[in-house]
């Protein structure tokens, strides 16, 4: 399969402030966060943001049976903020790849809390 079609996204979903109290690991990854703007979830994908964001909330699985949502999204996952995110997309699968780590360094400099895979 080729990487060089734009079939690609990055998208952010703001998370519960809940993450923060209820996850150390969440907390672990965060350490410059100091609880003035909202936790997010980076991620990127194939199919629509939307899409994309109810397969993490149904904790979706796939064919073999492997977990694909992320349980920060599916347990504590609001709604998508594409105002930080729709500017950057379509892209290739290479550029999705590498922006998703991008977008998120960014978004946590900015005060942030931030998880991505």
């Amino acid at each position: 399969m080729s990487s060089g079609r734009k079939t690609y996204s990055v998208y952010v979903i703001e998370l519960s402030k809940r993450v923060w109290t209820d996850s150390q690991k969440f907390r672990d990854a965060n350490i410059q966060f100091n609880g003035v703007k909202e936790c997010l979830y980076v991620g990127m994908t194939s199919l629509s943001p939307n899409e994309r964001f109810k397969k993490h909330k149904t904790g979706a699985r796939s064919k073999k049976g492997h977990k694909i949502s992320s349980y920060f999204v599916e347990k504590y996952g609001t709604f998508l903020r594409p105002s930080l995110y729709e500017h950057l997309n379509p892209m290739t699968r290479t550029e999705a790849v590498k922006m998703e780590e991008e977008l998120a360094l960014s978004l946590r400099r900015k005060g942030y809390a931030v998880w991505w895979n």
